[in-house]
């Protein structure tokens, strides 16, 4: 199968879950630019970042337009994931097993929080800037050590933590996701000269037009539903980091 083929395949599902869930670009095209079209592993992060900005910025207009996104909650939010620079300097010093390990333990106790059932709020929770800017720099500080994981800890980090309703954390998430994408291409730029732009742009292609059906998607079901496949795609993802990491 051609690498075109596979760049559209993979950026429909990437797509798809970044419309419908509010999460999963960076954990999910990382791995398929590398395993399915031969990247090395920092053409593929500094791919994954185009495709991830380009591709949540459409899915957040689309959210935008239905009232989804919490603007001041987001922005807050974005602005408070600086420690993500310190976690990034961290990492370089931890061993790559070890920094996947922690990032299953971290996504599974995150899917088993959004797993246990909890009648939604009758009203939204109201936007307390000091706690927004302290779970931001507690994601910012996770994902910069992690390297992954920036809409698939957002999203439950703001149910869990901020009170949101399903459906507004995804729009919201997305537009934690755009912030944080852009601001990483900017610091990346210099590795963007060598990457395989016949590939990626296709890649991309397919993951806007993805975002879009998975939006529709994220409207025809139920907010505790949308929360459980959340989830449940949460720990695959887990589940999947650890047996790789400890095979």
């Amino acid at each position: 199968m051609s690498a075109v083929i596979l760049a559209l395949i993979a950026g429909a599902v990437i797509g798809l879950a970044l419309g419908a869930l509010g999460g999963g670009g960076s954990v999910l095209a990382v791995p398929a630019l590398i395993y399915l079209l031969g990247f090395t592993p920092v053409a593929a992060t500094t791919a994954s970042l185009v495709v991830v900005t380009v591709t949540s910025a459409t899915a957040l207009s689309a959210h935008a337009r239905e009232g989804r996104v919490r603007w001041r909650t987001g922005l807050l939010f974005a602005a408070g994931t600086g420690p993500a620079m310190l976690g990034g300097a961290l990492a370089g010093r931890l061993p790559a097993a070890a920094l996947s390990v922690s990032f299953a333990v971290v996504a599974a106790v995150a899917a088993l929080r959004m797993l246990r059932h909890r009648p939604p709020p009758e009203t939204a929770a109201p936007v307390r800037p000091l706690r927004t800017a302290a779970a931001g720099a507690g994601l910012g500080a996770v994902t910069g050590v992690l390297g992954v994981g920036g809409g698939f800890l957002a999203v439950p980090a703001l149910v869990n933590v901020l009170g949101l309703r399903m459906r507004a954390a995804v729009g919201t998430s997305l537009l934690v996701i755009t912030v944080n994408s852009l601001a990483a291409l900017a610091v990346r730029a210099g590795t963007a000269s060598g990457l395989n732009w016949a590939v990626i742009g296709p890649f991309a292609g397919s993951a806007i037009l993805g975002a879009w059906d998975g939006k529709r998607l994220s409207a025809k079901l139920p907010g505790e539903t949308l929360q459980r496949v959340f989830a449940l795609v949460l720990l695959a993802v887990a589940g999947f980091m650890l047996v790789d990491a400890v095979a």
